[in-house]
């Protein structure tokens, strides 16, 4: 398969696959490009002459040609990257400070914080040796990242103080420059915190679900009770206090709100700019998404797209993640075939010092990879992570968005099939609407400002 096409808020639409090419189209090459291949004009001509001018046709088939010689069609296979093949270097790490919650949240993949085990906080000397570990294991890489992760992480802020410290002053001694953010359900956010973290230069990414009974429903503390009025209220106030930037709100939906637009905007009407909702991933729960739930869930892509499109257009715009989609520069190659990194690249760090392939990795045993101390002692697995890119995967070969979700995410395709190389196929579908909206947007965006 080397083109997409679909019709999508009125626009007939045409993606080069491997070059990344969106092409705005009529009726009239949007039907040729159900038969052509590049060098078959007398073909398009006898299937579409009655349907067509015959000169129509071939005007058609000429500037398709032309877009052929330029590279933006039908455009060759991408091939495996070198670097694919050479020893990763480290660039992230997910420290997973403490492995305790102060929410119970309904659909929890972390156990409700213990990952499966037991809770626990990272000792100050785990997190240093983990920024050490990074640093020995990042080779020339000069520009490195640290989540702070739980759990809920502002349970042991010592520990997050101490390494935040501890990075600034191996910064000065190495040259690595550190991207620092931490993960939070934000009920836990006193004046005092926000201040440290807006002083220190630490990205947040704050959870809520969207509506007051979407949230609570599935987000309640550890006495039972909702959690929005805090997580809200806290949001609110860090967000102002760093002009807007520098965070976004993630929410996640399940099969009890599928009208999960609702949400997104109702965290746009609080004045909350940068947004993300996810869909649960979930198996044998009622609040479980199922492929009977995808047209409405598609429905309500389409309807978050074209509220999006419009504020955006209207200058009461908002970002959301899934939306943001660059159609002219695109990551690299390397980038494309194998998304996160995670297992090679990128690895979560337990309160024990434990490596693990990722967050989500964390707590399932076979998965376990080393420690910080002694490093990567299962020298196999990063091989078979590195490995498991889209062109190794057969589900992924001949899929339209291959090098756009990247094979999706290797967790869920490990928890739904006990295989890296067969992916979640929910998610490939929900990640595909979402790729054809975003898609429609930037294209809508692009000829508004060409007007």
């Amino acid at each position: 398969m080397q083109v997409h096409k679909f019709i999508l808020n009125g626009l007939y639409i045409v993606l080069d696959i491997n070059s990344g090419a969106v092409h705005i189209v009529d009726n009239l090459v949007y039907d040729i490009m159900d038969i052509f291949n590049g060098a078959n004009d007398d073909e398009v001509i006898a299937a579409l002459k009655d349907k067509y001018p015959a000169q129509n046709i071939t005007e058609a088939l000429q500037e398709l040609k032309e877009l052929v010689s330029a590279g933006q069609l039908l455009s060759p296979e991408l091939s495996v990257p070198l670097s694919l093949s050479q020893k990763p270097l480290v660039k992230s790490l997910c420290l997973h400070v403490a492995h305790d919650c102060n929410l119970r949240c309904g659909y929890c993949f972390a156990g409700t914080g213990d990952f499966g085990h037991s809770r626990g906080l990272m000792p100050k000397a785990i997190g240093e040796r983990a920024v050490d570990f990074i640093i020995e294991n990042s080779g020339p890489r000069r520009n490195c990242e640290l989540d702070f992760f739980g759990g809920e992480p502002l349970l042991n802020m010592d520990t997050v103080k101490h390494v935040v410290s501890y990075v600034r002053r191996r910064e000065a001694e190495t040259g690595k420059v550190f991207k620092l953010t931490l993960t939070t359900n934000a009920v836990l956010l006193t004046d005092e915190i926000i201040n440290y973290l807006n002083e220190n230069n630490i990205s947040l990414v704050l959870s809520l679900d969207g509506r007051p009974e979407v949230h609570d429903r599935m987000r309640p503390n550890a006495a039972g009770r909702g959690s929005y009025a805090d997580a809200v209220t806290r949001s609110e106030k860090l967000v102002a206090s760093r002009s807007g930037q520098n965070y976004y709100l993630r929410g996640t939906f399940t099969a009890y709100n599928l009208d999960f637009a609702a949400d997104v905007l109702s965290m746009a009407d609080q004045g909350f700019k940068q947004l993300s909702v996810e869909p649960v991933v979930a198996k044998d729960a009622d609040y479980a998404l199922t492929e009977a739930h995808l047209p409405e869930l598609f429905r309500q892509y389409e309807l978050l797209a074209e509220e999006y499109l419009a504020r955006k257009l209207s200058g009461n715009g908002f970002e959301f993640f899934h939306f943001n989609l660059d159609l002219s520069n695109g990551p690299c190659v390397a980038k494309r075939l194998s998304g996160c990194g995670a297992g090679h690249e990128y690895f979560a760090v337990t309160p024990d010092g434990d490596l693990y392939p990722c967050h989500q990795f964390v707590g399932r045993d076979e998965y376990k990879l080393g420690n910080v101390y002694d490093g990567v002692l299962n020298q196999e697995m990063p091989a078979k992570f590195r490995q498991a890119h889209v062109l190794n995967k057969p589900a992924c070969r001949e899929c339209w968005a291959r090098f756009y979700c990247s094979g999706g995410c290797h967790a869920n395709a490990d928890l739904f099939h006990n295989d890296l190389h067969q992916p979640y196929e929910l998610g490939c579908e929900l990640q595909k609407k979402r790729l054809e909206c975003a898609i429609m947007i930037q294209a809508k965006l692009a000829m508004s400002q060409e007007k």
